[in-house]
């Protein structure tokens, strides 16, 4: 289980440090992709080849589905850790989540989200203003 955010910072030829306790759970290489709400997704292997299966049964006559496999396949990449603990992100996955400097990773249960620390701000703002009825809206889940 991921959990918990870290800042750091992503330089000109695209290296990110990955934190510590996000490698060990991640794995020497890990799979990132295009998320949703401008960030990008990163996951173990095994939990990648979970969401694959997953995929492979979406029905291939649905435009939705064939969209959605294909923006997720397209841009998905896998990233080998290197000796400093970084990742490299391609120019694409950086465009995507609009990566340039400050950079925040997200543990999020079964994956790792990279923001650009700006974004994040902002959704992370939203989130907070609206918290109660995003939580009201929530199927079966008590805290």
């Amino acid at each position: 289980m991921f959990m918990g955010e870290y800042h750091h910072t992503i330089d000109t030829k695209g290296r990110l440090i990955v934190p510590a306790k996000f490698r060990e759970a991640l794995g020497p290489k890990f799979i990132v992709t295009r998320g949703m709400d401008g960030c990008l997704f990163g996951y173990a292997v095994t939990e990648w080849e979970l969401l694959e299966q997953k995929l492979r049964q979406l029905p291939l006559t649905k435009r939705d589905a064939r969209a959605f496999v294909r923006f997720l396949y397209s841009a998905a990449t896998e990233c080998v850790v290197d000796k400093q603990g970084r990742i490299n992100l391609p120019e694409l996955l950086r465009q995507h989540a609009g990566l340039e400097k400050a950079c925040v990773l997200l543990g999020v249960s079964n994956r790792i989200e990279i923001w650009d620390q700006s974004r994040w701000e902002k959704a992370s703002a939203e989130a907070a203003e609206n918290f109660d009825d995003i939580a009201e809206n929530m199927l079966d889940i008590d805290f």
